[in-house]
């Protein structure tokens, strides 16, 4: 008999956990996790909700509703977060560093010439196999999200409403304020809905230590909008600002990137373009295209790929560490709970709006792609089976199409 929400809170792995455990974790997760930012929560739920339980559904949606608020990369900082809370700041930079070094060990590679393997028939077969499976990946965390957090005709609306704004409206204005505004409307009209209280999670950052999280970013950000003379701050300044600017996260962030090294003619707009495509081919986040960039701009080399992932990286952890000990202060309030069960329902209704576009879209052509992700989908939501067995079945099947 498959358990209810509240038998997986009860079954909650206690909070702690090693580095190596969480970095192994994430690694694992760096290596598979095809298909964008909305494929990546699906994967993050399906690994730390159903398969770990280190953490409830509710608590995994407060997480990915405030990353979804502050500007960075959504999944990263979620990734970042599932870290925090296990292991303290040591296990969130385990978690950043497991799921971010695959692809971007791969991006650095490719800049040094090591060619795409979306450039043989067999590899762009491959790669359309491992899409369908971020299809059934993200289409099983829609369906176990809405279960939860949208139990009732309230929350379900206000999911179905944000779901029809971002397909008309696609884009982080309005993914920003769909969120807000399902949290306005929770705040009105969920008061007396049913659900527990907030998990009781030790929360690893002080006060203290989220506002001089959040000084930081100001002053970086600041001084990342000073002239400077060519070089690695030059090129700290140009990444920093890139992630500290954009909300929403993977593609949005592509123009300010294009504007950092192309315009003041550090890399060509065709390595640009290049560089670009190698992205879309490789598992984890998208932001690890800076360290391609990188490693073609002045200081070039590891160098360059160092400082640019590092710098497109820090403005959202530091905005994530600076704003988590203020959510989770207000998160026990009544007014909050009522006000994160509007915005967790929105949250899957973006999801929902994702799993279209650019998921389904991107992905799902002929009558034998949707024949591959619905299996994959009957696979992990109803034979329970492995995420990274359903990856294996589905690239083979695509490089056999």
């Amino acid at each position: 008999m498959q358990k209810s929400p509240v038998d997986r809170t009860a079954s909650l792995q206690p909070a702690t956990g090693s580095v190596l455990e969480i970095f192994l974790v994430f690694l694992k997760l760096g290596l598979t996790c095809f298909g964008g930012p909305a494929a990546h929560l699906g994967y993050f739920r399906a690994e730390f909700v159903e398969r770990r339980r280190w953490l409830t559904e509710r608590g995994y949606g407060d997480l990915v509703a405030l990353a979804q608020f502050l500007p960075g990369p959504a999944s990263s900082q979620t990734g970042f977060g599932i870290g925090l809370m296990r292991g303290g700041l040591p296990g969130g930079l385990a978690a950043w560093t497991g799921f971010t070094l695959p692809s971007a060990v791969l991006m650095v590679l490719f800049a040094f010439g090591a060619g795409s393997t979306a450039g043989s028939p067999a590899g762009a077969g491959l790669l359309h196999g491992l899409k369908l499976v971020a299809v059934a990946i993200v289409a099983q965390a829609v369906m176990g999200m809405a279960r939860s957090l949208c139990p009732d005709r309230t929350r379900a609306s206000i999911a179905a409403v944000a779901l029809v704004v971002m397909l008309l409206a696609p884009g982080a204005p309005a993914q920003i304020g769909t969120i807000a505004v399902g949290g306005i409307a929770g705040w009105i009209v969920c008061r007396g809905a049913a659900g527990a209280a907030p998990d009781d999670i030790a929360m690893p950052v002080s006060r203290r230590f989220g506002t001089a999280c959040l000084i930081a970013f100001f002053v970086l950000l600041v001084v990342a909008l000073l002239p400077v003379q060519p070089g690695a701050l030059a090129l700290f300044d140009a990444f920093y600002r890139s992630g500290a600017l954009v909300f929403g996260g993977g593609h949005v962030v592509l123009p300010l990137l294009r504007d950092a090294v192309v315009a003041p003619g550090w890399i060509s707009d065709s390595a640009f373009l290049a560089g670009y495509g190698a992205a879309q081919a490789v598992p984890g986040p998208l932001f690890t295209f800076a360290a391609y960039l990188g490693a073609l701009a002045v200081p070039n080399g590891l160098a360059g790929s160092a400082i640019a992932l590092i710098a497109v990286f820090v403005p959202g952890i530091l905005c994530f560490l600076g704003a988590l000990p203020f959510w989770h202060a207000l998160r026990v309030r009544s007014g909050a709970q009522a006000a994160m069960r509007g915005t967790n329902a929105a949250v899957v209704g973006l999801l929902g709006a994702a799993l279209y576009n650019p998921v389904w879209i991107s992905a799902v052509r002929t009558s034998g792609d949707f024949a591959v992700a619905a299996s994959g989908f009957i696979l992990l939501s109803v034979w329970r089976a492995p995420p990274l067995l359903v990856v294996c079945l589905a690239a083979l099947a695509g490089f056999l199409q």
